[in-house]
């Protein structure tokens, strides 16, 4: 075993036994590459990815591609997931100096933290237009002894050029007026009108572009809008996307038509799309939607939750050592494991072909192998006989080898999925999803909450790793809709506290925004801000919600102050592209929108003060801050908005709507209020 034996990262220990004598990030290791004079070879990946699975087993493996970076190197690994700010600062340098980015990401650097070589994956031997390690490794070695000038001088300006991207974020202009028709329209234009989604394959779900256009739709009501959350919804869940046997979404599909899919399971997927398909739900009333819901929460409930109530990141996308294993058939197996009957109307229904329903990647042979897959819904007359002979499937599939469980719980995800079950929990009515999320945060506030800050990352009760921002983002989001949820004030409470600390530990008072790390965390090539919202929304996208939220709540509007400045800090990001900042958009538009504060009073909480709170959120627009004051929580809640200290809780119920910065008399019945309302 190598050093990374004594980690907790489920990536870091899938590479424990290595030839390689891998370090975790640390001092030991730099200094060390100080000492010998040696170049750092840095690999940075996760549990879950396929390609960096694969490097492991051709390289890091073989024990004559471990010689030579042992005698060349010292070696790093990085669990990304875990340092998502080592990640970021190296990708982005990779994506300067090649173009593009994934992992495994493969760095080369100075002992001083400076890169001098970015790649991702390399083979063991070379290929056109790839260097293999065999070849690369002695290169590297070449070029440190004899040319050592020439590498600290590109060491010198890969500094330079990646310095530039530490200005973004500090711009002071504004937005025009129409810049969220502009990126609607940007949007529009990218949407695949057969197969939904946006841009051709790769296609990722993006669940944050839905939520924007949908409330564009409640906002303006194109029903053009609507339809494209719908068709992509829909055809996501038919897909192979989808697991139709055991549940859950896949990470992303490498073809336009949802079809075959990287087969890692994401927990910030099964989030951000749980909140996607509970909003379409909501607008539409579609049952597919309703269904997709629970089942996504379902496969939380079975495959990603821990003992205590708090999530795990992933599964693999691969079982030994074979992408998607686990997931696909033959039909010989269908014939074998199901009667005629129901063997006969699996492979009809779901789509199997004798040679295989999709072509490999590598070879774009047929495979033999089959994805479950629907053309369309599946028929009101068979559902009931498909469900069971899905069951049947899922346990004869239990039999296999189950991919790896990546059970490190990690705080900003558990945000998301906090925040995703708390806002379900409201939409359905069901106090199930809501308690499953106040389940998980009384994991992470028990373990991740140190001196008032959050630690990223908790595995075998070990909490470590200083906070980002996105753990604060996301967390602080996932109290928002719990207290949203529930009216508990002690959420509100936190959530309050948290952004205080955030706004303390990582904004940028002279530009707005707020950096990735902390003021005093680890000193890498500097300070970046993430703004653009890829495969989930960024922290400076949530963090500009969550102030236009707090600002409502509390009355207290230094906390909207720093969202609009955001604005003015990216202004000129957002103009350049403004489709790839829709959340951020999103917020825009909520800022700018007619909302609404409610305050409801009542000496304790009735059936008409919970019809009151339903009538609430349906009448009133989206962005609409409620607060329930009863006798119970009236001190917490006085303590963290003051603006109801003097609102009664004595009488009878009563509710106080302020709409447009005009406050309106207190009414006393829930008629009076949808007269109100609606008036």
């Amino acid at each position: 075993m190598n050093r990374l034996a004594k980690e907790k990262s489920p990536y870091l220990l899938q590479h424990k036994n290595n030839p390689v004598d891998w370090f975790p990030w640390g001092d030991e290791a730099f200094e060390k590459a100080k000492r010998e004079d040696k170049p750092v070879f840095l690999s940075i990946g996760y549990a879950t990815c396929h390609w960096c699975h694969v490097m492991e087993h051709e390289s890091f493996e073989d024990d004559e591609v471990a010689r030579r970076m042992n005698e060349t190197f010292v070696n790093i690994k990085v669990d990304r997931e875990e340092r998502p700010d080592i990640d970021h600062t190296y990708m982005s340098v990779c994506q300067m100096l090649t173009g593009h980015g994934g992992w495994p990401l493969t760095i080369v650097m100075t002992p001083d933290k400076e890169p001098f070589y970015a790649a991702t994956y390399l083979p063991k031997y070379s290929r056109p237009k790839r260097i293999g390690m065999m070849d690369f490794v002695p290169a590297i070695k070449k070029a440190w002894e004899n040319d050592r000038q020439n590498i600290l001088k590109s060491a010198e300006r890969i500094k330079e050029g990646f310095s530039k991207s530490l200005e973004l974020g500090k711009g002071d202009g504004s937005l025009p007026e129409d810049i969220i028709q502009t990126a609607q329209n940007q949007l529009q234009k990218r949407f695949d009108a057969s197969e939904g989604g946006f841009g051709q394959a790769p296609k990722f779900p993006s669940p944050h572009n839905l939520l924007f256009l949908m409330n564009r739709y409640r906002t303006e009501g194109n029903p053009k809008d609507l339809e494209m959350v719908r068709l992509t919804l829909e055809k996501m869940r038919l897909g192979g996307l989808w697991d139709h046997v055991g549940f859950g979404f896949h990470r992303y599909s490498t073809d336009h038509r949802w079809l075959l899919p990287h087969f890692e399971k994401m927990l910030y997927d099964q989030a951000m799309l749980l909140m996607a398909y509970s909003e379409a739900w909501q607008l539409t009333g579609e049952p597919l939607f309703r269904q997709t819901a629970y089942e996504i929460v379902a496969y939380v409930d079975e495959c990603l939750t821990s003992s205590g109530g708090a999530f795990y990141s992933a599964e693999d996308a691969d079982t030994e050592g074979e992408e998607g294993k686990f997931y696909v058939w033959t039909t010989d197996e269908i014939r074998t494991i199901l009667n005629h009957e129901e063997a006969s109307l699996f492979l009809d229904l779901f789509r199997f072909e004798e040679d295989g329903n999709f072509h490999d990647e590598a070879t774009h042979q047929k495979t033999g192998k089959n994805i479950p897959h629907l053309k369309e819904k599946i028929p009101d007359e068979v559902a009931e006989q498909a469900q069971r002979i899905l069951q049947k499937l899922k346990t004869e599939r239990s039999k296999r080898i189950r991919p790896l469980l990546d059970d490190k719980i990690l705080t900003d995800w558990n945000g998301l999925m906090i925040a995703a079950l708390a806002k379900s929990g409201v939409i359905f009515d069901d106090p199930g999803f809501t308690e499953r999320a106040e389940k998980a945060w009384s994991v992470i506030s028990r373990h991740c909450l140190s001196d008032g800050q959050l630690l990223h990352r908790l595995k075998d009760g070990e909490a470590a790793i200083n906070g980002m921002a996105d753990d604060y983002a996301f967390t602080i989001w996932g109290l928002i809709e719990l207290y949203n949820a529930t009216f508990k004030p002690e959420y509100l409470s936190r959530a309050v506290h948290l952004q205080n600390r955030f706004d303390e530990d990582f904004y940028d008072a002279k530009h707005g925004g707020w950096y990735f790390t902390a003021e005093n965390a680890e000193e890498l090539l500097g300070r970046q801000k993430e703004m653009y919202d890829g495969a989930i929304p960024s922290s400076n996208s949530v963090a500009v919600h969550n102030g236009f939220r707090l600002s409502k709540l509390t009355a207290k509007p230094e906390f909207e102050q720093k969202s609009l400045a955001m604005f003015s800090a990216f202004s000129e990001q957002i103009l350049n592209a403004p489709s790839g900042y829709l959340h951020a958009l999103h917020a825009y538009g909520l800022l700018q929108s007619e909302t609404a504060e409610v305050v409801i009073t009542a000496p304790e909480l009735t059936d008409e003060v919970k019809g009151a709170v339903r009538l609430c959120r349906k009448m009133l627009p989206d962005g609409t801050a409620i607060l329930l004051k009863t006798q119970k929580n009236a001190e917490e809640l006085n303590r963290i908005a003051p603006f109801v200290k003097h609102y009664p809780t004595d009488e009878k119920f009563s509710a106080y709507v302020c709409k447009n910065f005009e406050c309106k008399q207190p009414v006393y019945s829930t008629e009076e209020l949808r007269e109100l309302i609606s008036g």
